[in-house]
């Protein structure tokens, strides 16, 4: 019992960390709060846990050493899509509204936990990296543990992005047609700026 605590415990600690850090999930769980109300942090997280399942069970069958080999075009063509994603964003800024029907590169909370899991080059570099070798570790000790491993990281994750869209939703009533322009305008900035960090940190790694 104490070791599944213990794995409980740091799997979320982890996973906080990560959650905490901006990114295109944190992006489109804001944009979508508004209109979408408080169930958006939980749905985008649904999303984000459909892919993480995915890798968790290329984990088991130890397909992640292999995909080491892919790091870099995983950020060239994740990186280039940030960039795209950050462009609609930006564009969306100079004429966004704060009602339920103003439409939204990420209109669909599930599907938007989906792509930027699958677009993030992070995601993927910290899966391949740290993610992978937790988990492997957790698995020397059984299945189990590493399951317990999992619902520590996504409790983290439906945690932070469920306040966050709370916090959103229940500010929607005193926040400015202008303020929310600024704000997804930031956030596009931002996506365009993470994205093309990482798609120059591809191109160097490739030429490398």
């Amino acid at each position: 019992m104490d070791g599944v605590l213990e794995t409980l415990v740091l799997a979320f600690i982890i996973g906080l960390t990560g959650a905490l850090a901006p990114g295109p999930t944190l992006v489109a769980t804001i944009q979508a709060s508004v209109r979408g109300g408080w169930t958006v942090g939980p749905k985008v997280t649904l999303g984000h846990i459909a892919i993480e399942t995915l890798v968790f069970l290329l984990i088991l069958f130890g397909f992640s050493a292999a995909a080491l080999t892919y790091s870099h075009p995983v950020a060239l063509l994740g990186g280039s899509a940030l960039i795209g994603f950050g462009i609609l964003t930006v564009k969306e800024s100079m004429h966004a509204h704060l009602d339920r029907q103003s439409p939204s590169a990420f209109s669909n909370p599930y599907l938007a936990g989906v792509i930027t899991a699958i677009t993030n080059p992070y995601f993927w570099i910290w899966w391949l990296t740290v993610g992978s070798t937790l988990v492997i570790e957790a698995l020397e000790s059984g299945i189990l543990l590493a399951v317990i491993f999992m619902v520590g990281h996504w409790s983290a994750d439906a945690g932070w992005l469920t306040a966050v869209s709370t916090g959103i939703h229940r500010g929607r009533t005193i926040l400015s047609e202008n303020g929310y322009q600024r704000v997804l305008l930031l956030c596009g900035a931002f996506l365009i700026f993470f994205g093309s960090y990482y798609l120059i940190t591809a191109i160097a790694g490739m030429m490398a």
